[in-house]
């Protein structure tokens, strides 16, 4: 699997016109990282492996209250949530900061946002202490589409195995998967009844067993089960038919990649599970292909797979890419360690310098 090609499916054709003129143009890609929980954003832009240093660009700036990171669909500015305030834009040197529209009522508990499978789409939940839950979508240019109140969450008693909260979100419609209390999950479908309406509508709550995490996925939504990757209806409850590429059993995180890419990758937490490290799968797609082990992780926070054929991946402390292009064709991924000694890192994604 060549890097061209995959960087061909992404990039736009100015990006690859500023490379250099060689049959197999380098394109640098920049790795972002939102480290020290929550309060610094670091931006790296690793060396090839010919290069005996790992990084040739290491960059830190403050943040307060950052909760996430996502990457925008130009590849050159990433969305930072930012708990009290918002999500903001920043470009790939963290800088040119633009706040996005019309946020939700004060005061803001943002607490998750998460990008659809075109990152042209980002939806944000906002959960204050006793109070209710508020969505938001919005465009990538910041612009507010729609809001929504949840229904009233009745939270089960916490638990080691209880399901967390998560979203997805496909088009101008969104899914979000609450814990139940007597077990399992449920499920809302949030979407406006007329095109321009600013106010979306939330369907009653459907129970399904418990939903660990939700993805876009090309035209539709993943989730992670505890019987494996399911695609998710149009009424947002998993089909219960698992994906054979990674067979019927518990996951607790997924990732996709964007644009032409058919990637996706799904985990089992070793914290949650109470075991040794557990192996990350990547699947590219193929119907007659099955997943790929990566290696086994500890801790692993988060992950991006970039266009240039290199998997990122990133744990409290450390930041190890591994070159998945070369590993779903022979099986051997190939890592190298870029960072280590980093402190309660939460989130990786990959920019164009």
């Amino acid at each position: 699997m060549s890097r061209l090609p995959l960087l061909s499916l992404f990039l736009l054709p100015a990006l690859l016109a500023a490379c250099t003129g060689t049959d197999e143009p380098q394109v640098a890609l920049r790795v972002v990282l939102l480290t020290s929980g929550g309060t610094s954003l670091q931006a790296v832009t690793p060396n090839a492996d010919s290069n005996p240093a790992p990084v040739s660009t290491n960059k830190v700036v403050p943040v307060t209250d950052g909760v996430i990171i996502n990457s925008l669909p130009s590849g050159r500015r990433l969305a930072l949530t930012v708990r009290t305030t918002g999500l903001e834009s920043r470009n790939s040197n963290l800088e040119d900061i633009q706040g996005f529209n019309d946020p939700l009522t004060t005061p803001l508990c943002l607490v998750q946002t998460v990008s659809s499978a075109a990152r042209d789409r980002l939806l944000t939940l906002s959960q204050c202490p006793n109070g209710p839950q508020q969505l938001a979508l919005y465009a990538d240019t910041g612009q507010l589409i729609w809001t929504a109140t949840l229904r009233t969450f009745v939270p089960p008693a916490p638990g080691p195995d209880v399901p967390p909260i998560r979203l997805a979100v496909r088009g101008d419609v969104a899914v979000v998967a609450r814990p139940r209390v007597g077990g399992g999950s449920e499920v809302l479908r949030v979407a406006v009844k007329t095109s321009g309406d600013p106010v979306a509508e939330v369907s009653l709550s459907l129970p399904t067993p418990a939903i660990r995490d939700l993805v876009a996925y090309g035209s539709g939504i993943l989730a992670a089960t505890d019987t494996g990757v399911q695609q998710v209806a149009d009424t947002g409850v998993p089909d219960g038919v698992a994906l054979t590429a990674f067979g019927a059993r518990r996951y607790d995180r997924l990732w996709s990649s964007a644009g032409g890419q058919n990637l996706v990758a799904a985990w089992r937490s070793n914290v949650l599970s109470n075991q040794n490290s557990q192996p990350l799968l990547v699947w590219d797609g193929a119907a007659t292909r099955a997943a790929s082990t990566v290696a086994a992780f500890s801790d692993l926070r988060d992950l991006t797979l970039a266009p240039d054929g290199y998997l990122y991946s990133l744990t409290a402390t450390t930041l190890t890419r591994y070159d998945y292009a070369l590993g779903l064709q022979s099986g051997n991924f190939t890592p190298r360690v870029l960072l280590t000694g980093l402190n309660d890192a939460r989130a990786v994604i990959w920019l164009v310098p």
